[in-house]
């Protein structure tokens, strides 16, 4: 994975509550790999019509906002079935992050093994970025994870919160898997360590 550390880059404003995870990936998709790529299927029926042409209305399809790699959303990001392949189109597509007032649990940590960050802020901080992205197209964000903020369009600056392992782990581009096995030589040493205390187990 990509590892993340600072992100400044074009925010796309998306004042919809409960975007599930079947908007973000229809489950009619859901048969193709990993590999196969997933970034032009976000949001494919909010995006295109029956005959493929795109919907001028959907937010992604002005210019301005087509190379965001920041989301701004509403409450309940992310709810709805359980499918990782939420988090691979958004990530596919070239989204990095999404802020939003609270996600789905299952797409929230998710998120975290896909190298996406998550980040919650209050309703009023959400909506107060929106307006902004909206006022200004294709206005900046930026997402220091190191220092934890995040500073608006206007220079205005934001802290948040999130777990220290999984901040870790985003930092190195890492998951929970790969970073066990990176302490392969530790968890051998303890189980040496363990056998010969307690010979009889």
């Amino acid at each position: 994975m990509e590892p993340f550390q600072r992100l400044d880059d074009v925010a796309m404003p998306m004042g919809t509550p409960n975007v599930d995870t079947d908007q973000i990936i229809p489950a009619r998709f859901l048969w193709r790999g990993r590999k196969d790529g997933w970034g032009q299927l976000l949001f494919n029926d909010l995006r295109f019509n029956d005959d493929g042409s795109e919907k001028p209305q959907f937010v992604l399809n002005r210019a301005e906002y087509r190379p965001a790699r920041i989301l701004v959303g509403d409450r309940n990001f992310g709810c709805g079935s359980s499918r990782e392949h939420a988090v691979w189109s958004l990530y596919d597509y070239g989204f990095r992050a999404v802020i939003a007032p609270s996600f789905g649990d299952i797409f929230f940590n998710n998120s975290f093994q896909n190298g996406f960050l998550p980040i919650v802020q209050p309703l009023e901080v959400c909506a107060a970025l929106r307006g902004l992205l909206e006022a200004t197209p294709g206005a900046h964000i930026v997402i220091d994870l190191e220092a934890q903020t995040i500073t608006a369009p206007d220079g205005t600056s934001y802290d948040f919160t999130i777990d220290p392992f999984r901040k870790e782990c985003l930092l190195a581009g890492t998951d929970e898997v790969r970073f066990t096995l990176s302490q392969e030589d530790k968890i051998a040493a303890f189980e040496k360590k363990y056998e010969t205390g307690m010979p009889w187990m």
